[in-house]
C-alpha cells in the first residue's frame, strides 16, 4: 500500500525481521515523547501479533501498528514529522484489511483519549467507561466490520456523526427534529462541518423544529451566516413529513447514522454501506422539496 504521491508505503511485516525498525519508531513515539516505560511498551504479544510498518521514500521507518490475537489494534505510532499526512490512516487501514482478510466480526482498540476522533473517521465507536493505560488516559473503541454498528450513547453518537461527516465527499444531509444539541453543536463536530463546507462540502439540513435552534443560538447557525454557500436549512411543515419519527445523518460516501426516535442518541451507523446511504438520500430529497426555506436562519445576527 502507498501513500499520497508515493512519500511513503505500508507493508506487512514479521516482527523478528522487523524488529528494529518497529522499536525505532515506537521508541520515539512511546518511550521518548509520551514517557511509557519501555518495560511496558515491549510486551508479549508483540512476537504474535501481526505488524505493519510505514516506511518513506528512502525505506526509513516512519510508523507502526499492530494486530493482536485478541482482536485488538494497538501500537500505532507516526513519528512527529510525518504526522498530519495521513500515515496513521494508512496503517489503520492496512491493518483493518487483515482482519477482514482473518474474517473477524469485530476489531478493538485502546486510543488516547486526543485520538478518538481520528479513529471515529474511520468507523470506531467508544465503549466502556475510560481508563488510564502506561499513565495515559484512554477509551475501548470497537467497530464491527462488515455490519452496522450499534450506537449505545452520546459519545458513540458524536463518534458516528464523525466518522458520516468524515467520509462525506460533496453533500452532508441531516434530518433532524432540531440540530441535535449534543451533537452537532460540539466542538469536535463543528471542526469537521467547517473543514468540511471550506472544502466545497454542500450541507442541506431538515428541522422539525427551526426554533429551538434558534432560541439556543445553535453554532451551527452562525456557521452557515458566515459560509452561506455551503449551508442549507428547510423547516418541515407537511403533516405527513412530521410524523416521521426518525432522524438521521447520511453522506454520499456510504456513510449514515440512523436513529429510529429522532429525540434520541441510540441508533446504527455504518460508513461503507452505500445501498442504505441511497435509501435515506431518496427519502430526504422528496421532504427537502416540500419544505419550507428558514430564511429566519439567514437573517439571525449572532
Amino acid at each position: 500500500m502507498s501513500g499520497p504521491d508515493a512519500l511513503f508505503r505500508v507493508e506487512a511485516v514479521g516482527f523478528e525481521q522487523a524488529t528494529a525498525d518497529l522499536h525505532a519508531v515506537r521508541d520515539v513515539v512511546f518511550v521518548q515523547e509520551q514517557g511509557v516505560p519501555v518495560e511496558i511498551e515491549r510486551d508479549a504479544l508483540d512476537p504474535l501479533s501481526r505488524h505493519v510498518l510505514a516506511r518513506d521514500a528512502q525505506g526509513r521507518p516512519i510508523g507502526t501498528g499492530r494486530l493482536t490475537p485478541d482482536r485488538r489494534i494497538g501500537r500505532m505510532a507516526v513519528l512527529p514529522e510525518w504526522r498530519n499526512r495521513r500515515v496513521g490512516e494508512a496503517l489503520l487501514k492496512a491493518l483493518l484489511e487483515q482482519a477482514r482478510e482473518l474474517r473477524w466480526n469485530e476489531v478493538t482498540l485502546h486510543a488516547q483519549v486526543p485520538a478518538m476522533a481520528f479513529y471515529a473517521r474511520q468507523g470506531f465507536l467508544p465503549f466502556g467507561e475510560r481508563f488510564v493505560e502506561a499513565g495515559l488516559d484512554h477509551q475501548s473503541m470497537r467497530l464491527v466490520l462488515g455490519a452496522v454498528n450499534p450506537v449505545l450513547r452520546r459519545d458513540a453518537g458524536l463518534a458516528a456523526v464523525l466518522g458520516v461527516i468524515e467520509g462525506a465527499r460533496r453533500q452532508l444531509l441531516v434530518y433532524s427534529r432540531d440540530l441535535d444539541p449534543g451533537l452537532l453543536d460540539t466542538p469536535e463536530a463543528m471542526a469537521a462541518l467547517r473543514r468540511f463546507a471550506v472544502g466545497g462540502g454542500e450541507v442541506r439540513a431538515l428541522l422539525h423544529d427551526p426554533e429551538a435552534p434558534r432560541r439556543a443560538l445553535a453554532p451551527l447557525i452562525g456557521l452557515s451566516q458566515r459560509l452561506p454557500s455551503a449551508f442549507a436549512f428547510r423547516a418541515i411543515e407537511e403533516p405527513v413529513d412530521r410524523d416521521y419519527p426518525s432522524a438521521y445523518v447520511a453522506n454520499d460516501g456510504g456513510g449514515w447514522y440512523f436513529r429510529a426516535l429522532g429525540h434520541r442518541f441510540e441508533g446504527e451507523t455504518r460508513l461503507d454501506d452505500e445501498a442504505r446511504a441511497r435509501q435515506l438520500r431518496a427519502h430526504f430529497a422528496p421532504v427537502w422539496e416540500r419544505a419550507r426555506p428558514c430564511t429566519e436562519y439567514r437573517a439571525l445576527g449572532i
